[in-house]
């Protein structure tokens, strides 16, 4: 089994944008409300195990006595909330995350939804939702009628934009592809990736850095309003869409760039590379989140499984820009300004194209251990 998400924008009318709001609330104040509760016993037993293990933790259900609002949302909202904190204390021991924060409203308003007993249904234009009833919903695309409907998360962007994103699961058991047509791609500041066949560039437009004059003057501007105030919320509003409209053109351009190379290719060489730490160890952390690569190799990922096509990630150590892709001889030194490959062999290269020649070399290699 397989699972396959599809996000479509909703229209929801004054009174269920109110019950939303109080959905998201209520979800933010029952995660709070026993995070709170696991900390004090965290703190209080973390020198011994076997009783931290014994602890019998609280449910969203404790709180309905007390908060008695807590019974106007969706109770399946509610749970979701525990379930999430529950993965966060599971990655926080098996040391995959930091200990759980507090959640607060600047850092996203969402909640996710079960489908129980046929409550939620995708009608002509509309989806019930529980609670909500039938809420207007723009569906761009349909939904295969083998996928079956798991759950739905709704969530508010800081435009006011309403989302619902809707978690299907089906039967896929793709056909294996005979790998045959291979790239290789070398992360580039400059252009996103190399590729190893052309030595071409996948000319990132650089979104972030096109828009930084404009959005330095809306910042600038919103500094200066007194916070709270009408007009601040309104030049609050015109950040935000600057964002938002950077966060979408890069999303759309990075979905193209893997739509291309899936249908080209049976299989992608890339490096796994810590984008984190090149950020803050080389400073480059604007031009580095701006290539958003972790996105971009995410879709790579999903679109080629679907496919029944390969991704292999080297070891981020293997000296791909160091070796001479002419005779083999890895050099000791590379300095980054050096964007020009020079072998005692004679051999002279783009830097970047010499990279993703050797990164796909490698590649073949693990492929025929497979």
């Amino acid at each position: 089994m397989a699972n396959k998400a599809y996000k479509f924008r909703l229209y929801p009318t004054q009174e269920q944008e109110k019950l939303l709001a109080k959905t998201f609330g209520c979800v933010r104040f029952v995660y709070n409300k026993m995070l709170a509760e696991r900390k004090e016993t965290y703190e209080q037993f973390k020198g011994d195990k076997e009783a931290l293990k014994k602890q019998k933790f609280p449910t969203p259900a404790k709180y309905k006595e007390e908060f008695a609002w807590l019974k106007e949302v969706d109770s399946l909202a509610l749970a979701n909330a525990q379930l999430n904190l529950q993965k966060a204390y599971k990655n926080f021991f098996s040391g995959r995350a930091e200990f759980p924060k507090f959640k607060n409203r600047k850092a996203g308003q969402s909640y996710t939804t079960n489908v129980v007993n046929g409550n939620i249904m995708l009608l002509d234009g509309y989806i019930k939702l529980p609670k909500l009833k039938l809420v207007k919903m723009k569906q761009h695309r349909e939904i295969p009628s083998l996928h079956i409907v798991k759950s739905c998360t709704v969530s508010r962007t800081k435009t006011g934009k309403y989302y619902v994103s809707i978690l299907t699961e089906y039967e896929h058991q793709p056909v294996q592809k005979e790998v045959q047509a291979v790239v290789g791609l070398d992360f580039s500041m400059n252009g996103l990736f190399v590729d190893s066949e052309e030595g071409e560039t996948a000319n990132y437009p650089r979104f972030y850095r096109q828009a930084l004059e404009k959005l330095a003057k809306e910042q600038r501007i919103l500094s200066r309003r007194k916070k709270g105030s009408s007009r601040w919320h309104k030049q609050r509003l015109k950040v935000a869409k600057l964002h938002e409209k950077i966060a979408n053109q890069r999303k759309d351009f990075l979905h193209k760039e893997s739509h291309k190379l899936v249908k080209l290719y049976d299989c992608v060489v890339i490096e796994d590379l810590n984008m984190k730490g090149m950020s803050q160890a080389l400073h480059f952390g604007k031009s580095v989140a701006d290539h958003a690569w972790g996105m971009f190799t995410t879709f790579l990922g999903y679109k080629l499984e679907e496919k029944g096509k390969k991704l292999i990630k080297i070891d981020k150590w293997f000296p791909s820009s160091k070796t001479c892709s002419c005779c083999g001889q890895v050099k000791e030194s590379l300095s980054l300004s050096e964007r020009k490959f020079h072998c005692d062999c004679g051999f002279v290269a783009d830097r970047d194209w010499n990279a993703s020649i050797n990164i796909k070399r490698e590649g073949l290699r693990l492929l025929a251990l497979v």
